[in-house]
């Protein structure tokens, strides 16, 4: 490419690091510049571009297409053309075409594994390069039939015979780039190819083209417009590629069991690649195994954690960032800081608290008209890890509803009878009704399930509060005496007051915030009086105290 340049241009280009020249950039009366990696440019020369500079490149090369590209014979070289009004070129943009190898060792087993994949990312992330590295790993090393439907020459280089660094692939060429979607379908038709790679996907039209050649049973490996599989779901154009995007009516039951809105985007179809990637720089990528799925979630209003791969640019071993997928509701995320995610993908692992639950194994809970991100935020953060939700009431240990939802005679009601699943009322769908419920479902230890509504720091002083109730007990059955705890929080009273009802004692809480305590009876004091009366109308007024006071 260098000998196409100008005599100055090439002079004053070869003095640079040509080792990392991305391209050289030519318009008519300016200077010419040589752009580098690292976003950074030089001026190559102190000599304006003149028509007779332009010509003399354009002499070089071969012709210029509709897409207003051209190429040098035998090599991956580029070079565009700015056109004036009158169609004459007024400038020149010569990129450089190199052959990279070791691109594609982080997503080496997803090439291989025999699904078509998707590779996402803005230009100039090496999209190209790893279309290129591809074709040669699957015709010459998988010995596989492999088809480049090259439409800008940019993956097998310009000239009829392809760049050897396609390996034994085919090369078919485009004429125009409105004519791709014809040369995906003919490549099927005639050819026989077992894999089929294209080079920016980016019409409604070449979509289309892409889910008929995955319905054939061909493998298809591309590269589309859209930095993230978030924004390719939103590009109306392109949503086929990953199963379209349609909008579905629930009925009342559904809606409820899912407790969100009667009108839902739902995906449309399976999607047209089974594996996505994302390419976030030239050494790290983001994978999502199960396109499907991750649609899916996306679709409900979460937020997806992929997988993540990065390769070392110095060692060039790949290092796994994050291996497993998650999916979590915006509930959490919205609490989730940038820094932590980041923090916790470098350790390979997502913060919990320590587990204070000792619940059966893989409990399973069905839920009905209440608010799942809720319940999820409740199994995340004490890290219940064989507590889950399910779809299905057949596969349920317990069921939590809601109690307009599940009056006596109810749908929900009569099936759980029929599966013979215990219900389980929530009055409200707020985070402490259904944390109370799930705790009785969950038969947890006195004090084990506390708020998760407590702040940092605030562990301690629960169980200060838990050491000083069973103090008091031990006293107060043991000497008979009224005693007075210290002042607490209202949810750190609640767990005071059901400590001593354990133990058969009567408390109440006194005095106004912040100074509202425990005062705890003996025995004596209700020894002449129904016990189970006293306890029912003390807890009563307990509790409306306590609704006031918060």
């Amino acid at each position: 490419m260098i000998d196409i340049l100008p005599e100055a241009v090439r002079q004053a280009l070869v003095q640079h690091d040509l080792e990392n020249l991305i391209e050289v950039v030519m318009d008519l009366g300016r200077l010419p510049e040589g752009r580098f990696r690292k976003k950074r440019f030089e001026l190559l020369g102190n000599q304006q571009i003149t028509h007779n500079d332009l010509n003399h490149v354009i002499k070089h090369i071969g012709h210029f297409t509709s897409d207003n590209r051209a190429g040098i014979p035998r090599t991956l070289h580029r070079i565009s053309a700015l056109r004036n009004r009158q169609g004459e070129v007024v400038g020149l943009t010569c990129r450089v075409g190199k052959v990279i190898t070791g691109t594609i060792e982080c997503i080496k087993d997803l090439v291989e594994s025999g699904k078509s994949l998707l590779i996402l990312g803005p230009p100039g992330m090496g999209k190209t390069t790893k279309l290129r590295e591809i074709a040669k790993l699957l015709a010459d090393d998988q010995k596989k039939r492999v088809v480049i439907v090259d439409t800008s020459n940019e993956i097998a280089g310009d000239g009829d015979i392809p760049h050897p660094a396609v390996g034994r692939s085919r090369r078919m060429q485009v004429s125009s780039p409105e004519k791709q979607k014809e040369v995906m379908i003919e490549a099927v038709e005639n050819h026989t190819p077992e894999v089929i790679i294209v080079d920016e996907i980016g019409t409604e039209a070449e979509a289309l083209a892409s889910r008929t050649i995955a319905e054939r049973g061909v493998i298809l490996i591309a590269t589309a417009h859209g930095s993230t599989l978030e924004s390719l779901i939103k590009n109306p154009m392109l949503s086929d590629l990953i199963g379209g995007v349609q909008t579905v009516t629930l009925g009342d039951d559904e809606a409820k069991r899912r407790a969100s809105q009667k009108t839902v985007l739902e995906r449309e179809n399976k999607p047209t690649f089974d594996i996505c990637v994302e390419m976030r720089d030239h050494s790290t990528m983001a994978v999502y195994p199960d396109v499907a799925e991750a649609v899916d979630h996306i679709l409900r209003g979460w937020t997806i954690f992929p997988e993540v791969r990065r390769v070392d640019d110095k060692t060039g071993t790949v290092r796994i960032l994050q291996s497993d997928v998650k999916a979590l509701p915006d509930v959490i995320n919205e609490e989730i800081q940038a820094n932590e995610i980041a923090e916790s993908i470098e350790k390979n692992q997502y913060h919990h608290p320590s587990p204070s639950i000792n619940q059966a194994a893989d409990f399973r809970i069905f839920l009905y008209s209440v608010n799942r991100a809720y319940v999820d935020r409740i199994i995340q953060r004490l890290h219940l890890k064989n507590v889950t939700t399910t779809n299905h009431i057949h596969d349920a240990n317990a069921i939590i509803a809601l109690r307009g939802s599940a009056r006596p005679g109810s749908k929900i009601v009569q099936l759980a009878e029929d599966y013979e699943v215990p219900v389980y009322i929530v009055k409200t769908n707020t985070m402490p009704q259904i944390q109370r419920v799930m705790r009785e479902a969950l038969q947890t230890k006195d004090g084990a399930f506390t708020d998760l509504l407590v702040e940092e720091g605030q562990e301690n002083e629960t169980e200060l509060a838990l050491q000083e109730a069973r103090e008091a007990i031990e006293q107060i059955l043991e000497k008979g005496e009224i005693i007075e705890l210290a002042p607490r929080r209202s949810f750190i009273r609640r767990l005071q007051h059901e400590l001593i009802e354990k133990s058969e004692l009567i408390s109440i809480s006194v005095g106004d915030e912040p100074n509202r305590h425990i005062k705890i009876l003996p025995p004596k004091a209700t020894e002449n009086s129904d016990r189970t009366d006293v306890k029912k109308d003390i807890t009563q007024k307990t509790e409306e105290l306590e609704t006031q006071s918060s």
